[in-house]
C-alpha cells in the first residue's frame, strides 16, 4: 500500500459548559460534540521523512512545521510503535481554519488513522485514542466522530445516542479566533462581572432531544459558555446570529471558540435556503449547508 486517504469531519459543540480555571491552566468542561459532514481529506503517502502539504480552504494559514498537529500525530504514532517511519501527509482543507470546528484536531485524527493503515501497524482504536488524548482535547472526538459527551478537558468521551439526521448551516467568518484568547476573554469577563462559576453540568434536556431526533427541542437547548467572549472579540458575530434567527433557524450558536456560527434547521431544503440568505445578507464570507452526525472513514 503506497498511500491511504482518510476523510475526517468537523464538529460543533451543541453544549459547551466551561468550569472555573484549574491550577494546570485548563478548565473542566461538559462538552457535547456533534460531528458534521464538512470533511478534511488526509492522504498519507510513503516517504523516507516526515512532511506535510496543505491545499484547499485557507491552506496558507496552516503551519507546515512541527507545530502542525498532523505531523505531531504521525510522530507520536511512530514513537508508540517503537519504530522510525516516514510519511508525506497531504491535507485538503474544507473545515475552516481557526474557526471553532476542530480542523487541526480532525487532521491529527486523520493522520493517526491513515498512518496506522499505511504502516500496517494494526493498532486498535483504544491505542489511537490514548495517543490522541496527548495531542489535544478535541483530537479523541475527531477520531471517534458521531455524537459524544466529553468531560475533563473534553477528552474523556462517552458516546451519545442520536436519532436520525440533524441539518445545519455554518456561517464562516473572515479570519479566525485563537482558542486560547477566547478562553482568556471568558475568564476576564467572569472576573470583571464577579460571576461565580460552579462545576459544569450535563444538560439532560439536550441529550433527550438528540436521542429523540427532535431538532426543534435541540435548537432550544444549544449552549456555549464561550459565546459571550467570542462576541466580545468579534462584535460582528452578533449580526450573523441575529440574521440566522431572523431567517427561521431553530437554534443559533457560535461554534466552539468561534468565529464560525452554527444554525440548526428543520430539513435540507431550509438549510440550503438559509445558506443562500446568509450569503446574500453579507453576514458571512460563506455559508455551508451540511448535516450530522458524521464519522471519519477511509476513502
Amino acid at each position: 500500500m503506497s498511500s491511504v486517504t482518510v476523510r475526517v469531519p468537523a464538529k460543533v459543540n451543541v453544549q459547551l459548559s466551561v468550569g472555573p480555571l484549574r491550577d494546570d491552566g485548563y478548565h473542566d468542561l461538559v462538552n457535547v460534540f456533534h460531528a458534521v459532514s464538512i470533511f478534511d481529506e488526509v492522504v498519507a503517502k510513503e516517504s523516507e521523512g516526515l512532511s506535510v502539504k496543505v491545499v484547499g480552504e485557507s491552506a496558507e494559514l496552516v503551519p507546515l512545521d512541527d507545530s502542525n498537529l498532523a505531523i505531531q500525530a504521525a510522530r507520536a504514532l511512530a514513537k508508540h510503535a517503537g519504530r522510525t517511519y516516514g510519511v508525506e501527509l497531504v491535507i485538503t482543507k474544507a473545515i475552516p481554519v481557526a474557526g471553532g470546528m476542530a480542523g487541526g484536531s480532525a487532521d491529527a485524527a486523520g493522520a493517526l488513522i491513515a498512518c496506522n493503515e499505511l504502516w500496517g501497524l494494526g493498532l486498535p482504536r483504544e491505542d489511537l485514542m490514548e495517543i490522541a488524548a496527548d495531542l489535544g482535547s478535541d483530537v479523541p472526538f475527531s477520531l471517534m466522530g458521531g455524537t459524544a459527551l466529553g468531560t475533563g478537558r473534553g477528552e474523556q468521551l462517552t458516546p451519545v445516542e442520536t436519532a436520525g439526521r440533524f441539518h445545519w448551516v455554518f456561517a464562516v467568518a473572515d479570519g479566525g479566533l485563537s482558542t486560547a484568547r477566547v478562553y482568556a476573554e471568558c475568564d476576564r469577563l467572569r472576573e470583571a462581572t464577579g460571576t461565580r462559576v460552579g462545576w459544569p453540568q450535563v444538560n439532560e434536556a439536550l441529550l433527550a432531544a438528540l436521542k429523540a431526533g427532535d431538532a426543534r427541542a435541540l435548537g432550544a437547548e444549544l449552549t456555549n459558555d464561550l459565546q459571550p467572549a467570542a462576541l466580545m472579540l468579534r462584535r460582528s458575530l452578533a449580526r450573523t446570529l441575529d440574521a440566522g434567527r431572523g431567517s427561521g433557524a431553530l437554534g443559533a450558536i457560535v461554534s466552539g471558540s468561534g468565529p464560525t456560527c452554527a444554525f440548526l434547521v428543520g430539513d435540507e431544503e431550509h438549510a440550503h435556503d438559509l445558506a443562500a440568505s446568509l450569503t446574500s445578507l453579507g453576514v458571512a464570507r460563506t455559508a455551508v449547508p451540511t448535516y450530522g452526525p458524521a464519522v471519519p472513514h477511509i476513502a
